[in-house]
């Protein structure tokens, strides 16, 4: 008798430990479990830890809750304003409703793959290239807006859209770099511009200041001169100094001028009473016959 309360204590308790063993689920601390029993939706979530089902009646299905990152394939579409580029992108979503995510939608994962590529097709679209270049931020938090309005029902909330890269074509990459030399070419010229009018204001008065006081001019040209002779490989050659010029000159201003003696009228030409013009007849002497013989 005692042998058989053992054994069917025994066959109890191997029967209640594999009923454990089937019932027992482990939950992890980023995971949620939902239940289905019977085929129907439980309205309790399991939470992470240690957690009982009925077996062979309930069903847990475990959705992780942690951030997925998603690469998005590159796509290739026109911009609005005419140009051929490949888009891709990166997606960062969450699960914050699992019986929605389990219930609502097939497969989330894909669901949210398949709706972040049409919208990145859509906004290469609606964009310029210069937008995509340049005014990125904008374009990720459209991007984000309109994954996320259909994800909300699928129990999905998008964290995040970047878009990674955009490849242009060659032709359009020659182009963009010849705009850029011939934008930085337009700076430096107008720097240059800039730096001549300043140089020429500041020639100006310095020029204006040596014209009050000529010794500067002088002491500027003996400063040309020690900065041209530092250098050993050149021949330098000396001008004469202009001030010692004027020097001069007002020197010579200086001296005064005798008094000239008064001019005494030149005398005119006297004219030759000359005969008038005309034919002359030479007489002829007395006695003297002419004629032929």
């Amino acid at each position: 008798m005692v042998e058989e309360l053992v054994a069917a204590g025994v066959t109890l308790a191997s029967a209640g430990a594999v009923y454990v063993m089937a019932a027992a689920r482990v939950v992890k601390q980023y995971e949620r479990g939902v239940v289905f029993r019977l085929g129907r939706l439980r309205p309790e979530v399991r939470g992470p830890g240690f957690t009982m089902i009925v077996p062979f009646v309930d069903r847990l299905q475990k959705v992780n809750m942690q951030v997925v990152t998603m690469p998005v394939p590159a796509q290739e579409g026109i911009t609005r304003d005419n140009v051929t580029v490949r888009v891709d992108a990166v997606v960062y979503f969450k699960v914050t409703g699992p019986a929605e995510a389990v219930v609502r939608v097939e497969d989330y994962r894909f669901a949210v793959s398949q709706m972040a590529q049409t919208s990145l097709r859509s906004i290469i679209g609606k964009s310029e290239l210069d937008d995509l270049l340049s005014n990125r931020e904008k374009l990720n938090q459209g991007l984000e807006l309109m994954i996320d309005s259909p994800a909300v029902e699928w129990g999905v909330t998008i964290d995040r859209v970047e878009i990674k890269d955009v490849s242009l074509p060659e032709t359009m990459k020659r182009s963009m770099a010849r705009q850029a030399e011939a934008d930085r070419e337009r700076r430096a010229r107008v720097i240059n511009a800039d730096a001549e009018l300043q140089a020429s204001k500041k020639l100006a008065e310095a020029a204006k200041e040596m014209s009050e006081q000529p010794a500067a001019l002088q002491l500027r040209l003996l400063q040309t001169v020690v900065a041209v002779a530092a250098e050993k490989n050149s021949t330098l050659v000396l001008p004469f100094p202009v001030e010692l010029l004027r020097f001069l000159e007002k020197a010579q201003q200086a001296v005064p001028t005798a008094p000239a003696q008064p001019s005494q009228p030149a005398p005119q030409p006297v004219q030759e009473q000359l005969p008038p013009a005309g034919p002359r007849m030479d007489q002829e002497p007395e006695g003297s016959i002419s004629g032929q013989d």
